[in-house]
């Protein structure tokens, strides 16, 4: 791999793993547009390596709460807050890993079509812009119940559907539920952790099976990078969607549907 491919693949991973406008649907135009080969189950391991990291160190406060007070619950010393949130992010990951795992292959394969991709763009982007336009509530993430994380966990399911966005899905279903847009997003980051693991943990699984040379200095280099920009996106989405909402990224996503379907099927 050669230094720009490193670059490209790794910014990419990083930003469209958080931002509500679908990595599948971004990623599927590297091998279109350039002449790069596929990068290999190794590197997208790594790339997923950076986006866990990113998302552990910035919430690593919370995190670190929710460990300690779902522990004390567990022993029977009582559910504060931070303890109820580590168990409803365990909830509302649960459907998508279920499902995730059984139909992976079918995925995989047969779904990764630029018809299925643009529609999901412009479909579901269309449901984030009235999710975020209609009125909204102020719930946080702290003020969910078992019912909200059922929910939110059902509507990740979505996800699967290449172009959906697992975070501009997760955020929606929050919004239609009353919650805050910060609010919305950050329980949506939290999500994206035990996802991001099950999902790096089927690649290597795969690398397992398919031994190949490993050219290290890039998986170094795209963990580094993909973490870097991960951190970068998680810090300024959720100081911009205070300012402009979901609707630059609603109109990004029809936007970049609508030009999918025109280029691949027009």
């Amino acid at each position: 791999m050669d230094w720009l491919q490193i670059v490209v693949l790794a910014v990419i991973q990083g930003l469209t793993e958080f931002l509500p406008i679908s990595s599948s649907a971004h990623l599927i135009l590297v091998p279109v547009l350039t002449p790069w080969d596929d990068q290999g189950l190794a590197f997208d391991v790594a790339l997923h390596i950076g986006s866990l990291t990113a998302v552990v160190v910035y919430f690593r406060h919370e995190l670190w709460r929710m460990l300690q007070s779902s522990l004390a619950a567990v022993s029977g010393k009582g559910v504060d807050e931070d303890a109820r949130l580590g168990f409803w992010v365990a909830l509302a990951t649960l459907p998508v890993c279920i499902v995730g795992l059984m139909f992976h292959d079918l995925i995989s394969s047969s779904m990764r079509a630029t018809l299925i991709i643009g529609i999901s763009l412009i479909g579901f982007g269309l449901l984030l812009g009235y999710a975020d336009f209609r009125k909204r509530g102020t719930r946080t993430e702290y003020q969910l119940g078992w019912k909200d994380a059922v929910w939110i966990g059902g509507a990740q399911v979505l996800a699967l559907i290449p172009g959906t966005s697992r975070s501009g899905i997760t955020i929606t279903a929050a919004l239609l539920l009353g919650m805050s847009r910060e609010g919305a997003a950050r329980f949506s980051f939290l999500m994206s952790i035990p996802v991001i693991v099950l999902a790096g943990g089927l690649e290597a699984i795969g690398l397992f099976r398919q031994p190949q040379l490993i050219d290290w200095p890039a998986m170094i280099w795209g963990a580094v990078l993909s973490g870097l920009s991960a951190y970068l996106c998680i810090h300024y989405f959720l100081v911009l969607i205070k300012k402009l909402g979901m609707q630059p990224f609603v109109v990004y996503r029809v936007v970049f549907g609508a030009w999918l379907l025109w280029f691949f099927h027009f």
